[in-house]
């Protein structure tokens, strides 16, 4: 008899009974109770984190942040009431501590009573972190403490991106207002600049207008000096004149009667120092009109020097914001010493231009004096033969020469005064002129320095951003969240179940090919018995499973995609592939059990957890230990559970047909194997008369 009618055989010891019926339809929907209802109890997990009880617990007290209240707490306990991640229950810290250990609450999230005043302190001297608290008792569940993790990372970066936000705001309000004040520091700026250049301008002239004071004022020292020179010499002369005079005057008045043989005898000398007289007045006119017109010049000068020293103390020491401390003690001094030379030289101007002042009056005398003179000069000779006249003539003479005299006095002192205060005039305008000199030098520093400062406050206003509310709102925002993560997948599975059907699907397949190989022989022993070739009695052994195994897959795909909603991208891919999937594990199994009899259940179950720990269906086997990774590439549900992924999410199809491949290398070598099996078994032995084991 050929396999298919063996095969056929052995299927319909199924239909003898309602136990076995009932054993063929439990056998074809067991990979359900693997596949189906493991994916179903936790298809989507994540979708239904709203019923998992938690305790908020709210201590925040809240805080003050410029001027305005900031409570964190109540603004992260309100959004999370709100959302729909898990079922917050707000309690109280006791409440929430008992239920944690009841396991009433499966974690608790605690915001700690400074919570708000911690966040508020980035703004202030020393900032702090806030510390959201989260506490979970794996004795409860320990899933959930992970999925917590992740949740609670979104929640802290939300609020931390929150606080960065506005510790970030008031920075940018900053800078405005950095910017704003930089911009008026830069215009005092160029206004100081402006200041300083007409101050420096104004320097230059007082330095120029100094230096032709001082010049002035040499000249006007100069010509006092002549003038005093002169003015003694006349004073000298003038007494010499008045006592010769007296000396004359006196001897005449002693008696006319002696008079005249004196004179007579005396004719000549009298006449000689008449003429000493006149010529004496002569030249001390003379230096009065040179007085005349030099006081005038140097009049003029002294006031110039002087208003130039008052505008200066007044600018650098009364008007100034900050006055020269080392300067203005010395340019005041010098003020006061320009005012008193101003009125000394306004004196002897006085005295030189009044009318009817003593100059005048001197020079009138002097006039007359010389007249007096030259007419005696001329009548000496006659003076015996006139006496009375020049009795008279003489005393006037003598009284003339006395108001000479004591006008060549005044003159005398008044020329020291001046020629001692035209001194200290012209040593103050040279050190005016000094300091005027070094002040104009120092405003040309100035001035460079505030053209600098000018310039750099005019740049850096330029370079302080300026950000309106617009602008600041996103910026702050970026600085805030800076790196946002843009997740995606190419082939993204829609839920968690999606994600490990490629795992429970061979899962369920290989129990099923297991459990089949309970009931069905994995040898015919109607073709033991006659003595089929082994080839033949290993197929017939394993068509039975493989149909069975199809149907399986039928069952299962029909539930898994119309019962829970699982998609495949290669729907007819995926169907053959599972074909080819249920035949490999009918194979492997078949092999396991007629080669090791009932020690091969034991296998087959030994051989199915090396291919759950190995196969990366849960965790990347990388993450595994070294044996794990090592045995991976050896077992078939590695390249199942990767061909299904390809074929349910989409991908490459490349793992899909390797595992074609392997998985037809492992169904030919397991059949090949199986065959020689049965060829060992169509001898009896007493080993297989008693087995060791039986199951």
């Amino acid at each position: 008899m050929r396999a298919p009618g063996l095969a056929a055989l052995e299927l319909k010891r199924f239909g003898r009974g309602r136990m076995p019926r009932a054993a063929l339809v439990a056998l074809l929907l067991l990979p359900l109770l693997y596949g189906a209802l493991y994916l179903w109890s936790f298809w989507d997990p994540y979708g239904r984190l709203d019923r998992i009880p938690v305790a908020l617990v709210n201590d925040d007290k809240g805080a003050k942040a410029d001027g305005e209240r900031l409570a964190a707490g109540d603004e992260i306990a309100g959004r999370l009431l709100d959302s729909e991640v898990f079922d917050w229950h707000e309690v109280s810290g006791d409440e929430a501590r008992e239920g944690l250990e009841d396991g009433t609450y499966y974690l608790t999230l605690t915001m700690p009573s400074d919570f708000s005043e911690r966040i508020a302190s980035s703004g202030g001297d020393s900032p702090e972190t806030g510390a959201l608290q989260v506490r979970t008792n794996d004795a409860n569940n320990y899933i959930v403490g992970q999925i917590s993790r992740s949740v609670f990372s979104e929640v802290r970066s939300a609020a931390s991106a929150k606080t960065s936000r506005g510790f970030l705001d008031r920075i940018f309000i900053n800078f405005s207002d950095l910017h704003e004040a930089t911009e008026k520091a830069a215009k005092g700026a160029d206004d100081l600049e402006s200041g300083i250049t007409k101050a420096k301008k104004g320097s230059g002239e007082l330095a120029d207008g100094l230096k032709d004071s001082k010049s002035g004022s040499g000249t006007l020292s100069s010509g006092l000096v002549r003038l005093d020179k002169g003015a003694g010499e006349l004073r000298t002369g003038s007494q010499r004149v008045a006592e010769g005079t007296q000396a004359l005057a006196d001897k005449v008045n002693k008696g006319a009667d002696g008079v005249r043989p004196f004179l007579k005898d005396n004719g000549k000398t009298i006449g000689d120092t008449a003429r000493l007289v006149a010529d004496a007045s002569r030249t001390a006119r003379h230096d009065l009109a040179q007085l005349v017109e030099t006081v005038p010049t140097a009049v003029a000068a002294a006031h110039a020097a002087s208003d130039d020293l008052s505008e200066v103390y007044r600018t650098r020491c009364e008007e100034a914001a900050e006055p020269d401390a080392a300067a203005c003690p010395e340019l005041k001094r010098a003020r006061t010493a320009a005012q008193d030379v101003t009125a000394v030289a306004d004196d002897v101007n006085t005295l030189i231009t009044a009318p009817d002042g003593d100059l005048s009056t001197l020079r009138t005398q002097l006039t007359t004096l010389e007249k007096q003179a030259g007419a005696l000069a001329k009548r000496a000779p006659s003076l015996d033969t006139d006496l009375e006249s020049a009795v008279a003539e003489i005393n006037a003479l003598n009284s003339g020469a006395k108001k000479v005299a004591k006008g060549a006095e005044s003159l005398h002192t008044g020329l020291s005064t001046a020629k001692t205060g035209a001194g200290d005039l012209d040593t103050g305008l040279g050190k005016l002129k000094t300091g005027a000199t070094n002040l104009d030098s120092g405003l040309y520093r100035l001035g460079d320095g505030s053209a600098t400062l000018a310039q750099g406050l005019n740049d850096g206003v330029g370079k302080i951003p300026d950000y309106d509310e617009k602008d600041r709102d996103a910026r702050t925002g970026v600085m805030a969240d800076p790196v946002r993560l843009a997740s995606s997948s190419l082939h993204a599975a829609p839920n968690y179940g999606t994600g490990f059907a490629p795992y429970f699907i061979p899962l369920s397949l290989w129990v099923g090919a297991m459990v089949a190989y309970m009931l069905v022989q994995p040898l015919s022993r109607r073709a033991l018995a006659v003595g089929a070739p082994a080839w033949r009695t290993a197929l017939a052994g394993w068509l039975p499973v493989a149909t069975i195994g199809l149907l399986q897959v039928v069952a299962l795909m029909s539930v898994l995609h119309w019962r829970l909603g699982l998609q495949f991208t290669h729907t007819a891919g995926t169907i053959g592939f599972l074909a080819l999937v249920t035949c490999c594990f009918a194979a492997v199994v078949q092999w396991l059990n007629a080669r090791f009899g009932a020690a091969g259940r034991i296998l087959v179950l030994a051989v199915l957890m090396l291919q759950l720990t190995s196969a990366g269906g849960t965790y990347p086997v990388q993450t595994s230990p070294g044996f794990f990774e090592a045995i991976h590439p050896y077992l078939p549900m590695t390249y199942v559970v990767d061909g299904l992924r390809r074929l349910i999410t989409g991908g490459g199809l490349g793992p899909v047909w390797q595992g074609c491949l392997v998985l037809s290398a492992f169904t030919a070598g397991a059949l090949a194997l199986t065959a020689l099996a049965a060829r060992r078994k169509q001898v009896w032995t007493v080993e297989r008369l008693h087995p060791e084991l039986s199951l």
